[in-house]
């Protein structure tokens, strides 16, 4: 988060630290659920928690602030990637990080750069994909993801 505020341009910031935010997502996937868990215990990880959250809040407002971005949308992006990381699995590791720079492109205001978009994952990735969610039926992932 401080390289984020750190950085001179404010979109790139927050570009940045979305796309670091959603790899961390896709390489440990109790990620997630600890940014959504409370630990009344854990005095110390819910001031760090608390901390993050305000660093990000400041690090929005500096990207909106620069005219680059509409953030209304964080926390559907945070849900969408972890759909895709669950649903994709093994078959198309890397398929989240094309649903992330199409989403960092929506966010963008009108005239603000456009962030690289990642290349599509190959056909037969999506189709293993598509087979293997297939077979766990809806609503349903393999590997302690979605239940419905």
């Amino acid at each position: 988060m401080g390289e984020a505020l750190a950085d001179p341009d404010p979109w790139h910031g927050f570009t940045g630290y979305v796309e670091a935010v959603c790899a961390m997502q896709a390489a440990d996937r109790g990620f997630a659920d600890v940014l959504t868990m409370t630990f009344p215990t854990a005095r110390a990880l819910e001031a760090r928690r608390a901390e993050s959250y305000n660093a990000f809040l400041e690090l929005i407002a500096r990207a909106k602030d620069s005219g680059h971005l509409v953030p209304e949308d964080l926390v559907i992006l945070q849900m969408a990637n972890a759909g895709v990381i669950a649903a994709a699995g093994d078959a198309a590791p890397d398929t989240w990080r094309r649903l992330v720079g199409h989403v960092l492109r929506s966010y963008a205001a009108s005239g603000a750069p456009l962030p690289a978009l990642p290349e599509a994952p190959a056909p037969t990735a999506l189709y293993r994909a598509m087979v293997r969610l297939s077979r766990t039926g809806p609503g349903t992932v393999q590997g302690g993801g979605l239940r419905s």
